[in-house]
């Protein structure tokens, strides 16, 4: 299963491992200084979204902007949690601290793995998403913390998208922050900045 994704994996100084998701078209190394950024001291796990969008990575299809295929939404959820799984007993870190941290397609596939496979993270930072898909089954969220970072002025993600996506994780539980930003989907320097600070509040 460790060979599943192409990935990186820095050890850390902590009992905290950082799960970074890459947009469309970046890679596994694209967001390793962030997440150095957002948390010196955890263990990075990054890997390569497997699906290829007019040869740009992504974590799973779309058949248009917003219009996702959920059922291979699903499938990659899936496999991308088991991953993880994986890579927590192969690395030897603590597989009940892990914390999502995705970007746009990134972002999205977290959300997706709260909504479907919950038992994989502890918490997740979502800069850039929207609502990927309305389980089947509610999940329970009660125990898990999210950060939703969001741009005033997204072309891609209307802000009533962003509030869609927070009610939802809200009804099933979790303790959602979310935060708006003059900016529109790229990220900026205030998203880091409290987006660590928010981090560094978890125990």
């Amino acid at each position: 299963m460790i060979s599943d994704f192409i990935h990186e994996f820095v050890p850390g100084h902590s009992s905290r491992t950082l799960l970074l998701l890459h947009g469309t078209g970046g890679n596994e190394r694209d967001l390793i200084p962030l997440g150095r950024e957002l948390d010196p001291n955890a263990a990075l796990l990054s890997p390569r979204g497997k699906v290829l969008e007019n040869g740009m990575p992504r974590f799973f299809r779309r058949l248009a902007e917003g219009v996702f295929d959920l059922e291979d939404l699903k499938y990659r959820t899936t496999e991308l949690a088991d991953f993880v799984a994986a890579a927590a007993q192969h690395y030897g870190f603590a597989s009940d601290n892990v914390v999502a941290v995705g970007y746009s397609n990134g972002a999205n596939i977290a959300a997706s793995i709260l909504l479907l496979r919950p038992e994989i993270l502890s918490a997740a930072i979502l800069f850039r998403a929207m609502v990927p898909l309305i389980p089947d089954r509610q999940p329970n969220l009660s125990s898990i913390r999210v950060w939703i970072g969001a741009g005033a002025h997204d072309p891609i993600i209307p802000t009533s998208e962003t509030n869609a996506l927070a009610e939802l994780l809200r009804n099933d539980g979790a303790d959602v922050t979310i935060r708006y930003f003059q900016t529109g989907h790229q990220l900026t320097r205030d998203d880091v900045d409290a987006a660590r600070d928010w981090l560094a509040l978890l125990r």
